[in-house]
């Protein structure tokens, strides 16, 4: 796999541009899959994995891998297929998630496909809540699964979303009144671990399945209002990997907007890397937060109202 990741730098450049780049690969039995590279650290062959006492049944084990011990996830058994059962011939992709490092044990790696968020789909109305997809595309006449990681990840070990004590603020939502505070999130999980989160600020919230459908919810919005969508919508969180219409994407248009502009952007996101803050001040967000923590994200947003004061 040496190469495969290779000038991650040229592959920044398609980040506000509405497009990404899926690596492909493959679970048992199944059709092909794709994780975004930027998720991804590294591809190799798997190595010796070594099991854990009472570890979760969807653990293969650890590796020890460039002096850091990774848990490696077998992807195919943690969305309800088959184990992988010989891993000398399989590989891991190490991918950085929600501030951590996981190791995701998958049958093949293929190669990586450059992509527009345009082809990237919702997955199916007829998935359900059980599905672990968060999007599907088709490359080559055939459907490629993106998973939803942050639910995978959030059924091997909860996320919090509980505040610490002080953090929550009932007066914030009284001080708000009628207006919302929007989330766009593709992934559910994610969706209900911001609102969740939110909760104890007394806050009314609207919910986007990814940053088209935000864009379409604001601009309906938009029309009713007299002067600044403001005067409804004091604050928008958005993820930035989203089907049909990236995070970046969606700013932009709401910043490009002169009804919209003055509108807070927090964006809110498992991606990692230094990039991220040339590109929130590229688009013209506010704000970004690496997920899940959800003190800094109460925080934030308690901060961001407060420019309607």
């Amino acid at each position: 796999m040496a190469g495969i990741l290779d000038s991650v730098n040229q592959r920044t450049q398609l980040v506000g541009e509405n497009r990404l780049e899926l690596l492909l690969f493959k679970l048992v039995g199944r059709p092909r899959f794709g994780i975004n590279v930027f998720k991804v650290r590294e591809v190799l062959q798997c190595p010796p994995l070594t099991s854990l006492p009472n570890q979760d049944a969807y653990i293969k084990g650890v590796a020890h891998i460039r002096g850091q011990t990774i848990s490696v996830i077998d992807l195919s058994k943690a969305t309800g297929g088959p184990p992988i059962m010989q891993t000398d011939d399989s590989f891991i992709i190490i991918a950085e998630y929600n501030r951590s490092v996981q190791g995701f044990l998958v049958a093949g790696v293929e190669r990586i496909v450059t992509l527009s968020w345009k082809d990237i789909m919702p997955p199916p109305e007829g998935a359900g809540k059980s599905s672990y997809l968060t999007a599907v595309t088709e490359i080559d006449n055939e459907m490629i699964s993106i998973l939803d990681v942050e639910k995978i990840l959030n059924e091997i070990s909860p996320v919090s979303t509980e505040l610490s004590e002080g953090v929550g603020d009932a007066q914030v939502g009284e001080d708000l009144g009628e207006k919302l505070v929007m989330i766009a999130d593709d992934s559910t999980v994610a969706r209900n671990q911001v609102k969740r989160a939110l909760e104890p600020l007394g806050i009314n919230m609207i919910l986007a399945k990814n940053g088209q459908d935000a864009l379409n919810q604001l601009l309906e919005i938009e029309s009713t209002c007299s002067n600044c969508i403001t005067e409804k919508v004091a604050l928008m969180i958005s993820d930035i990997e989203m089907p049909e219409m990236d995070g970046y994407t969606l700013t932009a248009e709401v910043k490009g907007n002169d009804r919209m502009a003055k509108m807070p952007i927090i964006l809110h996101t498992s991606l990692s890397g230094v990039f991220n803050n040339a590109m929130v001040e590229k688009v013209g967000a506010e704000d970004f937060i690496p997920k899940f923590h959800p003190d800094e994200l109460a925080t934030a947003v308690k901060k961001w109202l407060k420019l309607e004061d």
